[in-house]
């Protein structure tokens, strides 16, 4: 098809029609024969991984291998550190407010999707576990998919690895390119604990007990702490054993040399201080890519900025065809090849709705120095909880009645604050909140400028709630017109939860 019949076929009543495939073509975009296999961790902190400062040595030997053979990068954050909302970024390439998916749901707006765009351009789509989270569109129909249920409970790297088999093998027999994701329900609560097994669920090839436990700096070292953290690294474990599964079942289909791979994790682990929260540990997350051919092995980044939100388009420009209009994020297929780029110096995070709908809406965003989160449903009455308090937060309960220090982080996690301001580099835990201390003035004002024209750039509709953040009447006005009852009934239900305690 020349340009003259493109342009004519564009014009006639049939070009809606048109494939990806036939208009990348047409308009002389170099199509790859390039396959993608996208594996997700559920619930897994960055740190937990050996090649991004993991303390417990050997925990995951197959991630450490992986990332030898590709690039790391040390500035990689998921846009929303809840599950379904964090992949729903993933899969549409737009914020919660430009796709609707602000929680747990699906859009039904008329915005493309990767599998859907890759689909069109003869990919054939395949997903394991985390089916319904990792559909933004509701109706699509992956064209092989296999659920939670049909894989030891999502955690049984033996069956994993048995249909990465068929859906290689089919890709093969259909001589299709593939767009592969892989996604384990490891970490994720319920943890492997060794007396108490998930059924179904695979006994991972090695366990730990409370004493090998590196605790993170943002909770306090307890032994309830520590005893759930040791059924979070049983199941870190098996999920380092489903992954190395993966990357079997891909090296004996003959498909690994022409094949991207990237991993990363949904958020970060689910105790207080991380998943559902907008901290540094929420949102960062252990992403690697494999690429032979182009990506340098044992490379690492430690300069660049990325985020969920372009993994989308990264994915389109790698294997040669065009970015739909209208995306939030940005390809960084350059620096996959080894190159800089700019613009990639800080990243923005948001939640919205956390499960059962409850509006909690945060907004961060963080450099490699310091990081600002407007909490505009923080006014020292609202309690926040949300489902990830197990163990970790029993035992801080506990202790805070006679550890004041401890006191002090469960009133925080509780009631937060409406902002806050970190130094990163010296609080990479954010323990210590300056948005008040003296001498931080000028940072933290470029810090709430950078959030507001993001906000308006991207027509966040939190907008008026940020810019009336001093006036209690105008945020509760900004919050119950962007969230309505959503936002009502999680403050109903926060006092009554107060009153109960």
């Amino acid at each position: 098809m020349n340009r003259r019949d493109f342009l004519k076929a564009l014009g006639s009543a049939t070009a809606s029609v048109l494939t990806v495939t036939e208009i990348t073509y047409a308009i002389g975009l170099k199509r790859e024969n390039i396959n993608i296999l996208f594996f997700t961790a559920d619930d897994l902190n960055c740190d937990s991984v050996g090649c991004f400062g993991g303390k417990v040595a050997g925990l995951t030997p197959n991630l450490d291998f992986f990332a030898s053979e590709g690039v790391r990068f040390e500035n990689a954050h998921v846009t929303v550190a809840i599950c379904q909302p964090s992949r729903g970024v993933l899969g549409t390439g737009r914020y919660g407010h430009n796709s609707g998916i602000m929680g747990f749901m699906h859009t039904d707006r008329d915005i493309p999707t990767i599998m859907q765009t890759l689909r069109d351009a003869g990919y054939l789509t395949g997903v394991l576990g985390k089916v319904n989270h990792s559909t933004p569109k509701a109706n699509y129909k992956w064209d092989f998919a296999h659920d939670r249920n049909e894989l030891g409970n999502g955690r049984d790297p033996d069956i994993y690895y048995k249909y990465c088999k068929e859906f290689l093998t089919r890709c093969r027999r259909e001589n299709k390119p593939f767009y592969f994701m892989v996604n384990s329900h490891d970490p994720h609560r319920p943890y492997h604990i060794r007396r108490q097994p998930i059924k179904d669920a695979k006994e991972p090839s090695k366990t730990y007990n409370p004493d090998e436990v590196a605790v993170p700096g943002f909770v306090p070292d307890l032994p309830g702490v520590r005893k759930e953290l040791s059924y979070y690294l049983n199941s870190v474990r098996r999920l380092d054993d489903t992954f190395g599964k993966t990357m079997q079942a891909l090296k004996e289909s003959g498909f690994d040399k022409n094949t991207l791979v990237m991993f990363l994790s949904d958020n970060g682990i689910a105790i207080p201080f991380a998943k559902c929260n907008a901290y540094l540990a929420s949102t960062r997350t252990p992403w690697m890519v494999r690429w032979p051919g182009v990506v340098k092995e044992g490379a690492v980044d430690r300069q660049h900025f990325i985020s969920g939100i372009d993994f989308y388009p990264t994915v389109l420009e790698a294997v040669g065809l065009p970015v739909p209009k209208g995306l939030d994020g940005s390809s960084f297929l350059p620096l996959l090849k080894g190159k800089r780029q700019s613009g990639r110096d800080e990243v923005f995070t948001q939640i919205d709705m956390k499960a059962g709908g409850d509006a909690v809406p945060m907004r961060c965003v963080q450099d490699k120095r310091f990081g600002y989160i407007f909490n505009p449903w923080s006014d020292g009455k609202f309690y926040y909880r949300n489902n990830n308090e197990g163990l970790t937060m029993k035992a801080m309960v506990e202790a805070a009645q006679t550890n004041p220090a401890i006191g002090q982080r469960v009133k925080m996690f509780r009631y937060r604050a409406a902002e806050e301001f970190y130094d990163l580099k010296n609080d990479p835990d954010c323990l210590n909140n300056l948005v008040d201390k003296a001498g931080f003035e000028n940072q933290r004002k470029r810090m709430q400028s950078r959030l507001h024209d993001w906000m308006r750039l991207t027509g966040d509709p939190l907008l008026p709630a940020f810019e009336g953040r001093n006036s209690p009447e105008k945020l509760r006005t900004a919050l119950i017109e962007i969230y309505g009852r959503n936002y009502i009934k999680a403050a109903e239900r926060r006092k009554k939860k107060k009153k109960n305690k």
